[in-house]
């Protein structure tokens, strides 16, 4: 990828569903770039299509029509190994509901992606240590999910996705199950950690008050963004 070129670039991308015989478009033909370390914000009321998009930007699955690149490498027609690695090497998601598994303890939900990318144990622990302590959780680090506040529990989330370091986060209505004051804390952790850390992030909301918060916001209206 060349310096100053963008990390995520989607050309006329689309996505149909077939609902009780009709065919429903959630995506127009949706162009979007985004550069190196910039937050975006995906603004759109629920229904919009805004998981859907996040889907084509994390490959998460097939269906979608158009041009999809990530980190200057043409996506959409990869084979499953090939989108596994990508997603591995480039892309952190973050979703509402935490996901937590609820038999590890904060430090040890944080290592596992790392692990499963190959880091050894003991610089995975220090990587899990350090993202948790800057988001204020070092004094829960071997505390489990039921042990921790559903704020605490959505920053070990955030501290998860950012631990193989990646090139772009994604994040689904972060705060979306949080109440107002939590939300606004989490969010301000998550995009100091984010700036930090020097990835992009794409953050769908349908929150105008959070999203103004963040470098730009692009709206999602009838398939296609604004």
């Amino acid at each position: 990828m060349n310096e100053g070129s963008a990390i995520v670039s989607l050309r006329g991308v689309k996505r149909s569903f077939e609902q009780g015989g009709q065919r429903i478009d959630v995506l127009r033909g949706v162009d979007l770039d985004i550069m190196p370390g910039e937050i975006v914000a995906l603004l759109g009321p629920s229904g919009s299509g805004k998981s859907t998009l996040l889907q084509a930007v994390g490959l998460l699955e097939g269906g979608f029509e158009g041009h999809i690149e990530i980190a200057g490498e043409a996506a959409e027609a990869l084979p499953t190994d090939q989108r596994t690695r990508l997603r591995r090497e480039h892309l952190g998601f973050v979703y509402q509901f935490h996901h937590l598994l609820p038999d590890f303890n904060a430090t040890e939900n944080v290592v596992m992606p790392q692990m499963v990318a190959g880091v050894a144990r003991d610089q995975a622990n220090a990587r899990a240590a350090h993202l948790l302590e800057n988001l204020g959780l070092g004094h829960r680090l071997t505390h489990r999910p039921s042990q921790l506040s559903g704020g605490e529990q959505q920053r070990v989330a955030v501290a998860r996705a950012l631990a193989n370091q990646p090139t772009l986060v994604l994040a689904d209505e972060p705060t979306g199950n949080l109440d107002e004051a939590t939300s606004d804390t989490v969010l301000g952790q998550f995009l100091e950690l984010v700036r930090g850390e020097g990835s992009a992030a794409l953050v769908a909301t349908h929150n105008e008050r959070l999203a103004a918060r963040m470098d730009r916001v692009v709206r999602l209206h009838d398939g296609v963004l604004e």
